[in-house]
């Protein structure tokens, strides 16, 4: 049995974890990249957020199938570890944990600079250092905290954009029936502009997936995690569609005068400039939530890492002995946060962008490697769902990463050639699986126990050991 300090604990619920999810995915930031969307889609952006939503759910399915059979924090880390082998598990890890290290750093420099805008009483530093050293507090008190604060936040951020569809849907009140169907599809528009937008639009989703790294603090975590992930990116999925619906319908087509500030001008066409300037609020409330949780989920996959040794476990594998949360991982994404103030956004969401997306396709194989390895040892299970639903998530994903720019694949790569040259370090040149920590709680014993009735096979073991 492990030592109760190295274990994480379940205090979470479904709704807490959805909650954690939609906070992550910050569901006013359809406010912020409406424009730009708008733009590129030529005026049809709900289109575009409908077909990312799509795009996002068959990924999020097979998220679900393997948070099902490996109820761990790892996420894909772990599920590679388990299906593809120990060593491309542990580049998936790397991969990913480029996504989610440099997501804080996005997150909390988007916060200091609206912030700065707004009241501009601190620097962008000045108030870089006070979010960072905020959500930092809140993440180290506890799991049941953050959940506490994302909650209120979620609540205020929803109540906000509700405000916003009030005032859009006043503000259309009475105009052309054919200006609503313009919104979703008009000549402007065109195949080829609504799959690039929505290329775009997938980005708004980057954290349905950090449910998963919330596994092992989940009651009932082969359940609700599953839920949990396919729920978030079906709400998150709705409040997109509906609130570019309704600014579309305030501002048809993509023309502004600027991209990024078209969710406000559409703010102040609909409510006026008072208005805007709260929903401006809101949105930084909202995005305080997003920093929570995206600090969070990081934290959780460098302590999986570290407790397996493929990273210093002595201090990425290290829980608080009192608030059970790992705190030398908070304090160093802490201190990477504090750089992000001579960090180009364009360079940080290149790389973010390129381990998402390499990550989430992945996850697909995973599935369809489960079903072949099941289906080798004579279990059943549907070729639509374990085969066919997730090839098409990774040709999907695969694309989406096409869409990206050259810098960015060009930082990926060289990400992952570090990642290759530490995994030869730490293999020995290759010549041993990589170190991983083994457990054998009751939540791993019935892992044989998923029942087969429903048709769906279980890859063997569960979470790390």
């Amino acid at each position: 049995m492990p030592e109760p300090s190295s274990r994480l604990v379940p205090r979470l619920g479904l709704v807490s974890i959805v909650v954690f999810g939609l906070s992550y995915m910050a569901p006013a930031i359809v406010v912020s990249t409406f424009g730009i969307v708008a733009a590129t889609s030529g005026g049809a952006a709900p289109t575009a957020y409908a077909v990312a939503t799509l795009a996002m759910t068959l990924t999020a399915l097979s998220y679900g199938k393997m948070a099902r059979a490996h109820p761990a924090s790892g996420s894909v880390y772990v599920y590679a570890r388990k299906l593809l082998g120990s060593r491309t598990g542990f580049l998936a890890g790397w991969a990913i944990l480029l996504d989610y290290f440099f997501l804080p750093m996005v997150a909390w420099l988007i916060q200091a600079l609206y912030l700065n805008v707004q009241f501009p009483v601190l620097p962008v530093w000045g108030w870089l250092g006070a979010v960072i050293a905020a959500t930092t507090l809140v993440n180290i008190l506890g799991v049941v905290i953050a959940d506490r604060v994302n909650r209120v936040l979620l609540g205020l951020t929803l109540a906000g954009l509700v405000a916003l569809a009030a005032v859009c849907l006043h503000a259309v009140a009475g105009s052309a029936p054919g200006r609503g169907a313009d919104a979703l599809w008009n000549p402007a528009a065109s195949l080829g502009a609504v799959t690039a937008a929505a290329a775009i639009a997938a980005y708004s989703f980057l954290g349905f997936d950090a449910v998963s790294t919330l596994s092992e603090e989940v009651r009932d975590a082969r359940r609700n995690v599953p839920r949990g992930i396919l729920l978030t990116v079906i709400i998150g999925g709705g409040i997109f569609f509906a609130g570019s619906l309704l600014m579309q319908w305030v501002h048809p087509g993509g023309s502004f005068d600027d991209e990024s500030t078209a969710g406000y001008e559409v703010a102040v066409l609909a409510g006026g400039q008072n208005f805007a300037d709260v929903m401006n609020v809101v949105t930084l409330l909202g995005g305080f939530a997003s920093c929570v949780a995206i600090q969070a989920s990081t934290s959780r996959l460098m302590y999986v890492m570290g407790r397996d040794a493929v990273l210093p476990r002595r201090f990425f594998g290290h829980l608080h002995h009192r608030f059970r949360t790992p705190v030398p991982n908070l304090l160093l994404i802490a201190a990477g946060g504090l750089c992000a103030a001579k960090l180009s956004l364009a360079t940080a969401t290149s790389f973010i962008n390129f381990g998402a997306f390499l990550a989430f396709t992945l996850v697909n194989v995973c599935v369809i490697a489960a079903w072949l390895r099941r289906r080798a040892e004579g279990a059943r299970g549907s070729v639509l769902g374990w085969v066919v639903l997730p090839a098409a998530g990774a040709v999907t994903d695969v694309y989406l990463m096409t869409q990206l720019s050259g810098t960015a694949v060009l930082l990926g790569t060289g990400w992952l050639v570090l990642g290759v040259a530490h995994l030869c370090v730490i293999t020995r040149g290759l010549r041993q699986a990589p170190p991983e920590y083994r457990a054998d709680d009751a939540g791993e014993a019935d892992d044989a126990g998923e029942p087969e009735a429903a048709g769906a096979p279980v890859a063997g073991g569960s979470g790390p050991r």
